[in-house]
């Protein structure tokens, strides 16, 4: 039996289809993205303070957080507060640290957004997998996440408290 050849590797398989996947949803999501008015990166900024305990987090950990570079974050909160979707608020224990708090309007704005991404989801996602395949392979993500990204949830537990 030949050896196998070093680039004829399951783990370049792998991750090589796990980023394939994420540009083709990227793709797919775009445009019921836009027609609420919001790129990816708006979205991910308002479901992760949207769904954080009182709607807020220190802009440091929404850096941890996300995607984005600490300047990236602080661009695109610059463009929701101007949208009147988050505002910022100082922290009175700390005057050098800010949160960035959800509005009203923000959160109307992901919610009606999300009722339609979860059929985009649903559809070119979610509803491709059984239920069996689909928790295995969050589990597995899970796992990796923490592994590569532990900030990923970074101030999750502390936003309970009023800022400051």
């Amino acid at each position: 039996m030949a050896p196998r050849h070093p680039l004829d590797d399951d783990r370049l398989t792998a991750v090589g289809l796990l980023m394939e996947v994420h540009e083709g949803l990227t793709s797919k999501f775009a445009p019921g993205l836009a027609a609420h008015g919001l790129s990816e990166n708006e979205l991910e900024i308002l479901l992760r303070l949207g769904r954080t305990p009182n709607g807020q987090l220190r802009m440091s950990d929404l850096a941890a957080q996300t995607t984005l570079t600490t300047s990236g974050v602080t661009r695109v909160v610059d463009r929701l507060e101007r949208s009147g979707l988050v505002e910022r608020v100082t922290c009175d224990s700390d005057r050098r640290g800010t949160w960035a708090s959800i509005s009203a309007d923000g959160m109307e704005r992901v919610s009606a957004a999300v009722a339609d991404h979860v059929g985009d989801i649903e559809r070119w996602y979610t509803g491709l997998l059984s239920a069996e395949q689909l928790h295995a392979l969050t589990e597995a993500l899970r796992i990796v996440r923490d592994a590569v990204w532990p900030d990923a949830v970074a101030g999750a537990e502390t936003s309970a408290a009023t800022p400051g």
